[in-house]
């Protein structure tokens, strides 16, 4: 094992980029709050009609909450989308890390494959594993890697089948790689807690560890360039792979990472031009030196009670800001080749999995005052906390408009009609930044149009989604809101394992989890419509997708819809027109609806 440096006196710095980091955060920083100030000014004057009241004042505060998500996202698409069409290498020139992998060199370092599962499905888990493996157990690489199998879970029957598949693992891949299953009696921690207890008893025998969660799935490449990142520069404490979803077979999921994949390159590209060596995070299919890690990387347990005491549950990008205060640089790379993860196949478990981690971003309140921090990384805390805080701040400016008569008596006009259109499409367009920036990156390049299924069914797929997402967003913001309401009184999410095979969602399912996102559209729509008929069109886009939750759910998780989709490529991502090896062994049913497709086109001519 290789000696990795245990300080960050130890560390030569890092080349400096042109522009410095220095001055891209700069720039950025003056970018975001221009267009923060500009908006909140076009906000007040539009409302002012006849003055502020202090319903207004409430509305503008309202909004600023809204603001720094959406200003971040369209100046990381800007750039991004800068870089993506003046550049033939984008991903170098944001995150330079990206040119230490691309070379042979041989691995002579110990790296340790962390699978981090609970309860989850074992059949998908021997699928996932084994194509992973195959792979890495047939290249020289393999005898300087061991595969851990952490387990938390506590169903017996699951703890059984696991042990099961560690069993038939270990005599397939006997004499080429060693694996290692370790099942814990109490998920102290949760997964934070589970690689902890990984480092502490094994962790001193490896340089590096690769962080797998159950659904990820990365080809053997993938994983040894960042290994080779890793040996290449000692000052790398985490490297962060950019995941895209898998092909599915579900229509919830299918349009859902179709719109991440247009959505997260320009986004990353552009993050990654600013935030440099103060990269995110997410906690799987990436790499970790382990000696800093085990040394600087341990989370605190937040005292006292509650929801937001105890075990942190978003544990990654704390211990991405603990990494980077160590001295360490923490980068991601905007690169979609070889890493994936497996989104959630319905509306209710995307709901569910959401919450989870509005919890944890929640916790981040408390670590906001912790000692030596960088001004980006205490940043990143604080854009986590948005991220779930914008969800309330934009319902409440909606009922803030929509019953302000209830609340004042107003003389005059309410607002400004002509600055208030042009307000919700200046925003819409903002939000719409990042994936605006992909298509026209995808429309400029005939080899990309191809990768989604040729120009009309990337159009029509862009349109869909653009639908998707608008009806998406409402009901998420809703249940952001109720959560959140119902944190402050104690009610917690915990965490549980996630259903992720494709399987319809009745009525009765939807109706007990969508009730107050139907019921607050109806009371909405009905306000408006009977009393404030001018303001009916302008908060359609709101209360519309409301009163279609439960319909919205029983439909996008309806199994024949996906698999139409899958079969017609609607919504299809580049993995479907040309399937990478490692993804043909998982004999996904996307995968087999897009060549029975092809091959019955192709015997049609």
């Amino acid at each position: 094992m290789h000696s990795v440096p245990a300080s960050s006196s130890t560390l030569t710095p890092s080349p400096a980029p042109f522009p410095s980091l220095a001055v891209r955060r700069s720039a950025f920083a003056l970018l975001v709050l221009a267009t923060i100030a500009c908006l909140l000014g076009l906000m007040a004057y539009t409302l002012g009609a006849d003055g502020l009241d202090w319903v207004d004042w409430a509305m503008l505060l309202a909004f600023g909450l809204t603001l720094p998500w959406t200003a971040i996202g369209f100046w990381n698409a800007i750039i991004g989308l800068v870089l993506m069409l003046g550049s033939r290498d984008a991903a170098a020139i944001a995150a330079p890390a990206v040119l230490l992998g691309r070379d042979d060199s041989p691995i002579d370092t110990a790296t340790a494959l962390l699978v981090c599962i609970r309860n989850e499905d074992p059949q998908r888990l021997e699928r996932n594993l084994t194509a992973m493996l195959t792979g890495l157990s047939s290249s020289d690489a393999g005898a300087h890697m061991r595969i851990f199998l952490l387990s938390d879970s506590d169903s017996p029957s699951i703890v059984a089948a696991e042990q099961a598949v560690a069993h038939a693992l270990e005599r397939r891949f006997e004499g080429t790689l060693t694996l290692t299953y370790r099942r814990r009696a109490h998920n102290a921690g949760f997964k934070a807690g589970n690689i902890r207890d990984f480092c502490e008893r094994w962790g001193a025998q490896f340089d590096f560890a690769i962080v797998l969660d159950a659904d990820s799935v990365m080809t053997p490449a993938a994983m040894l360039r960042l290994v080779r990142i890793m040996q290449a520069d000692a000052r790398l404490g985490i490297v962060q792979t950019l995941v895209v979803g898998l092909p599915s077979s579900s229509a919830f999921a299918r349009i859902f990472q179709f719109g991440m994949r247009l959505g997260m390159r320009s986004y990353t590209l552009g993050s990654a031009w600013w935030q440099g060596d103060c990269g995110p995070y997410w906690g799987h299919n990436a790499i970790i030196r382990l000696a800093p890690f085990i040394a600087h990387c341990e989370l605190p347990t937040l005292p006292g009670s509650g929801p937001l005491s105890g075990a942190i549950l978003s544990h990654d990008q704390v211990e991405a800001v603990l990494m980077r205060r160590a001295g360490y640089e923490v980068r991601v790379l905007p690169v979609e080749d070889g890493s994936w993860e497996e989104n959630p196949p319905t509306l209710l478990e995307f709901i569910r999995r959401d919450l989870r981690w509005c919890q944890g971003n929640m916790q981040y309140w408390r670590l906001l005052a912790l000692p030596g921090l960088r001004p980006v990384s205490r940043c990143q805390l604080v854009l986590a906390i948005l991220m779930f805080i914008g969800s309330p701040a934009w319902l409440a400016m909606v009922l803030l408009a929509t019953f302000r008569d209830l609340l004042i008596t107003t003389q005059g006009p309410v607002f400004r009609p002509e600055t208030g259109w042009l307000m919700l499409c200046i925003v819409l367009g903002m939000a719409f930044a990042p994936k605006i920036a992909t298509v026209v990156s995808v429309l400029a390049r005939r080899s990309r149009r191809a990768a989604f299924g040729g120009t009309p069914r990337f159009v029509a797929s862009v349109l869909l989604e653009t639908v998707f997402s608008a009806i998406l967003a409402p009901i998420m913001a809703v249940a952001h809101s109720v959560f959140l309401v119902c944190l402050a009184f104690g009610r917690t999410i915990g965490w549980t394992a996630q259903v992720r095979d494709d399987h319809r969602v009745p009525f009765g399912a939807a109706a007990s989890r969508l009730w107050a996102q139907s019921l607050l559209g109806a009371i909405i729509g009905a306000w408006l419509l009977g009393r404030m008929p001018e303001l009916a069109l302008l908060g359609s886009p709101f209360y519309g997708p409301l009163l279609m939750a439960i319909p919205f759910a029983m439909l996008t998780a309806w199994p024949a819809l996906g698999l139409t989709m899958a079969g017609w490529r609607i919504a299809m991502i580049p993995e479907e027109a040309t399937p990478p090896q490692a993804l043909l062994s998982l004999n996904l049913s996307a995968l087999s609806m897009h060549r029975v497709a092809s091959a019955s086109l192709t015997s049609s001519t």
